[in-house]
């Protein structure tokens, strides 16, 4: 089945202006994990408050390092004023920031982009992370979660070739068409009652045995046409996995945003750099991914 894109999907949304803030953020917690995978909680409260599931950071990692990373927004506590990454130590910026120390501070811009945009009438969401994809996804359902202005039904697919950098548990909470196995979930959204499963070709205990968007589409499969109609892909990661999650979309006929990858100089939309062609009612135009984006219909960029 196909889908034409939404006419209210945030592909023509005007940059907000006057919402980026700059904050020296004080590290206030500092987490390893397995494969040199690292959450930072750092006190940021104009960032915070600001915050929508979908947008990021741009972070001064360190004054030897010129250069700022573009890092997207776990968790974001408007009440407490802090702001949750994950991040691995790959490149000199961001293994210079995993060396920092409770107590250090980094300067932060953001939030920047448009972010997610869930629709009412269209409850059941299913969050489709892999990778670095993995923390909007976090945000994304635990914001749903909180929401009561519909149903709302947050499905979170993870898929990682690492260890996953949190708890998981087998799931206490049953989730029709899954392949038979596939009870692998992360322990704090189990304990929050968002079902979530997980997805690995490494061989993870509880995980199915190869992409993400394969559980994705043996669930929807189980859906009949009424359900299908109340569905929306929201999906972050690799390239690759974006674009199998447009073609799951397009295959099912349900509306699909994407979190597009691109290298970010400025990140705030003035050098242009980070331009990708997006279909709109006026034709294809030239997109910021950082201004523009990075949340995009997946009928407009794929």
């Amino acid at each position: 089945m196909a889908s034409n894109p939404r006419p209210d999907a945030p592909v023509n949304s005007k940059p907000h202006r006057n919402t980026i803030f700059v904050e020296d953020a004080e590290i206030l917690a500092r987490q390893e994990f397995a494969a040199q995978q690292f959450i930072f909680k750092f006190a940021a409260p104009k960032c915070a408050r600001a915050a929508r599931p979908g947008q990021f950071i741009h972070l001064a990692c360190d004054s030897n390092v010129p250069m700022r990373r573009p890092l997207s927004i776990m968790r974001a506590d408007a009440q407490r004023g802090t702001i949750e990454i994950l991040c691995k130590a790959t490149g000199p910026g961001l293994t210079a920031l995993t060396h920092k120390s409770i107590g250090e501070t980094v300067s932060m811009t953001g939030p920047i982009g448009q972010g997610y945009t869930p629709h009412a009438d269209k409850p059941r969401t299913v969050l489709i992370g892999g990778g670095y994809g993995v923390p909007p996804m976090i945000f994304l359902a635990e914001h749903l979660h909180g929401r009561d202005d519909a149903p709302w039904k947050p499905l979170v697919l993870m898929g990682s070739e690492l260890p996953f950098p949190f708890r998981t548990r087998p799931s206490t909470i049953i989730v029709d068409g899954m392949p038979d196995g596939v009870i692998a979930s992360l322990t704090f959204l189990d304990e929050q009652g968002i079902p979530s499963r997980l997805s690995s070709r490494s061989d993870f205990p509880g995980c199915h045995d190869g992409l993400v968007t394969e559980i994705a589409g043996a669930w929807l499969s189980t859906l009949n046409t009424a359900a299908l109609k109340e569905v929306e892909l929201f999906v972050c990661g690799p390239t690759p996995l974006l674009k199998a999650a447009a073609q799951l979309a397009q295959n099912f006929g349900v509306a699909c945003q994407v979190s597009m990858e691109e290298h970010m100089a400025c990140a705030v939309g003035g050098c242009a750099g980070c331009c990708i062609p997006v279909k709109t009612p006026q034709g294809t135009m030239m997109k910021r991914v950082c201004v523009d984006g990075p949340v995009f219909d997946a009928y407009a960029v794929f």
